[in-house]
């Protein structure tokens, strides 16, 4: 495993199992299988619904629990719930969150944000940050906030390399981790000339060259999937690594463009979709 050194001193596994869309037994087995073979971090969130399973697969796997980087997603809804933290703890049956992010840049976050710093004071959080903020909404935050952000979690892969957030990060030393890193799966990127012709080279798959090629740039990313032959494969991008001329290569298909399009009115659903265990 390869790491990522956090503001803070913190050191987080770049490699994630992400766990959106599973649930009951699946997701509990598949966290388990994922910290059996090469993952030590998983990525849930509130709005998710799974936080509970993803906890028994937490304890199923047999690992202790500090072999595990295990992140949360605050949700927009409980921007103003003071208990939402503890209530998160104890839904992943876990005394400690490695990292736990804003969700999404809605509601009060300048407040959601004092609630993370106050439990990350606390020893409750060991980091904390931020998730689809642009650069205008995290700059707010540094104005108004005491800690600045650990982790910015975004849209993030060949075709759109977060360039419309990336060099602030950098300025102010928050690490980028990246959701969509394979685009969603877009079929256009994974059939990719370049990444064919390098996987070719490295008898790997395209997915593993392109998941490859955010550890190298020294991005973190959640990939998730509910095949076990899939969670197996997306771990195995340690033992190859990519040339200087085959980054550059890659480079060259940056589009510019990312797949999800924020606009006022999914700003506004996001703002109002309550998690499920709310009243």
């Amino acid at each position: 495993m390869e790491y990522i050194l956090l503001n803070n001193g913190v050191k987080m596994p770049k490699l994630g199992f992400g766990t959106i869309g599973q649930f009951g037994e699946q997701i509990t087995h598949n966290v388990s299988y994922a910290l059996n073979n090469g993952y030590l971090l998983i990525d849930t969130a509130n709005r998710y619904g799974n936080e509970a399973e993803v906890g028994k697969g937490i304890k199923k796997s047999g690992l202790k629990r500090e072999e595990i980087f295990l992140e949360t997603k605050l949700g927009p809804t409980l921007y103003e719930n003071d208990q939402a933290i503890d209530d998160t703890l104890k839904r992943l049956d876990v005394e400690y969150i490695d990292l736990m992010i804003l969700h999404h840049p809605v509601n009060n976050y300048i407040y959601a944000y004092k609630m993370l710093e106050k439990a990350y004071k606390k020893g409750k959080l060991k980091a904390i940050g931020l998730s689809n903020f642009p650069v205008e909404k995290i700059q707010e935050i540094l104005d108004n906030c005491e800690i600045v952000p650990a982790v910015m979690q975004v849209e993030c892969h060949p075709y759109y390399p977060a360039e419309a957030v990336k060099p602030f990060l950098d300025e102010h030393q928050i690490a980028l981790q990246s959701w969509y890193p394979l685009g969603h799966g877009n079929t256009g990127m994974l059939n990719d000339p370049v990444f064919v012709q390098l996987a070719n080279k490295y008898h790997k798959s395209t997915v593993q060259i392109i998941l490859r090629w955010h550890t190298q740039m020294g991005f973190g990313l959640v990939p998730g999937s509910t095949s076990l032959k899939h969670i197996k494969e997306n771990a195995e991008i340690f033992d190859f690594t990519l040339t200087k001329e085959e980054m550059k290569m890659i480079e060259s298909v940056n589009k510019h463009q990312p797949f999800y399009i924020v606009t006022s009115e999914s700003l506004e659903r996001l703002a109002k979709t309550k998690c499920n265990f709310e009243d």
